[in-house]
């Protein structure tokens, strides 16, 4: 079956309000985790300013034309992701698990991150921020992830509405005191060499493979590609949507909170002397600094680190959704089921990564289980994932459908998702052949 045969027909599935609602939400899925954390240490891991140039050509003619087509396909269909694969063609129904399955890796260890941020956010509001390894200790990760999860689970059960109302307060608050701390990070004296370690690239870098991949993995990962995020948020969008103008600006807002999020943290990473490619904790190292060094910091703290949190867990409510939209529809579960199962699942496969940031240190090839999923879930996988579901929808589905999902007339957006979606599956397999021959 194609997915020609399947009819459009909005208003069967609850909706985001309006367009821009859904922008606020996707919004916030989009942009924590992905950009507050994850975005400067993978500035900080490869190389700077040159992993800033990669991901920004990654993004922008591979990442963002994905992004319009995975949104599109969700509101075709307007089922979950593996119904969706499911109706462009039998054996998508693999698939569409494949990525629920990946996104349950995901959302088990973003939970603990999550976790820390919540940690933080309390420890600020007592005045008491400490160093990440101090936090780290005792078990704080392990009960502040279940907190979380269970939170999360509360959250859920409420539905699209909850993430709705809680996207439309939190994004212009967080943008703002981002904006604030860049400001106080441009009068400190690590700013000019933040600056060049961002923004002066050693094009000699772009000759390696590897920062490519972490690069399309990391344009991949914060637009939540492959990951089934925006194919669930996509079927629940009004049907006068313009989608590739949504995805413009959230592509847009969220590229630009990760540039500001790395002037934030890199100032403080080189005036205060820490590795900037400390890896995954390298913002909860470097911020606590920050606002002990800070006149007012204490107060500065409470409102950034509840920030940190909210981002941090829109990305989970946005995971999980993804997770017990699927269950809901395959397992004929309703709301209140799949997500309790879905939380109890969460809370089982998450422990690993927990413990990996305490005294056990549960680590796998030389580097915490957390990192290791991060690094394996977060981009080879991720990556793969997007070029895989990119390539069943341009192979199988006639571009007539493709354009009428997009509920916009434009041709070169419909041109260019159906060039790279048929070619970018061949061009990854040369990729792999180059580098292993």
């Amino acid at each position: 079956m194609t997915g020609c045969e399947v009819p459009y027909s909005p208003g069967q599935r609850a909706q985001w309000s309006s367009e821009t609602a859904f922008v606020f939400s996707m919004t916030a899925a989009a942009v924590g985790l992905g950009n507050l954390w994850r975005f400067p240490y993978m500035v900080g891991e490869n190389g700077g300013g040159a992993f800033i140039v990669a991901y920004l050509i990654a993004l922008v003619l591979v990442a963002l034309p994905i992004m319009m087509m995975e949104v599109g396909a969700g509101r075709l269909v307007q089922g979950s992701v593996v119904g969706t694969f499911r109706t462009v063609r039998r054996f998508g129904t693999l698939y569409g698990w494949f990525v629920v399955m990946l996104t349950i890796a995901i959302t088990s260890y973003y939970l603990v991150i999550t976790g820390w941020t919540m940690g933080y956010a309390v420890s600020a509001f007592c005045m008491a921020v400490e160093p990440f390894d101090d936090f780290t200790a005792g078990y704080n990760s392990l009960w502040y992830f279940f907190a979380v999860t269970v939170l999360a689970t509360a959250v859920l059960i409420r539905g699209v509405s909850a993430i709705e109302k809680f996207s439309k307060i939190l994004m212009p608050v967080l943008v703002l005191m981002i904006i604030g701390l860049v400001i106080f990070a441009a009068r400190m004296d690590g700013w000019e060499e933040a600056r060049s370690f961002m923004f002066v690239a050693d094009y000699g870098h772009l000759k390696s493979p590897t920062i490519w991949l972490f690069a399309f993995g990391q344009a991949f990962y914060t637009l939540a590609i492959g990951q089934g995020y925006l194919v669930t948020y996509g079927s629940y969008i009004p049907q006068q949507t313009n989608v590739p103008r949504a995805c413009l600006i959230v592509a847009g807002t969220e590229t630009s909170i990760a540039l500001l999020a790395g002037l934030m943290i890199f100032p403080f990473v080189f005036t205060y002397g820490f590795d900037p490619g400390a890896g995954s904790q390298l913002a909860f190292d470097t911020l606590p600094r920050v606002f002990d060094e800070m006149e007012h910091g204490a107060w500065l703290a409470m409102g950034f680190f509840f920030l940190f949190f909210a981002a941090a867990f829109s990305s989970c409510l946005a995971g999980l959704k993804v997770i017990t939209a699927a269950f809901s529809e395959e397992f004929r579960m309703g709301n209140l089921r799949s997500v309790l199962a879905v939380g109890c699942l969460m809370i089982f496969l998450g422990v690993p990564s927990a413990l990996s940031f305490s005294p056990l240190e549960l680590s796998v090839m030389g580097m915490p289980f957390l990192d290791f999923m991060d690094q394996f879930g977060g981009t080879n996988m991720v990556v793969a994932s997007g070029i895989i579901g990119t390539g069943l929808v341009c192979w199988f589905v006639p571009r007539p459908r493709i354009a009428q999902a997009l509920g916009a007339k434009s041709r070169w957006w419909e041109f260019k998702i159906y060039v790279i979606g048929r070619s970018l599956p061949f061009l990854a397999a040369a990729f792999i052949l180059w580098n292993i021959l």
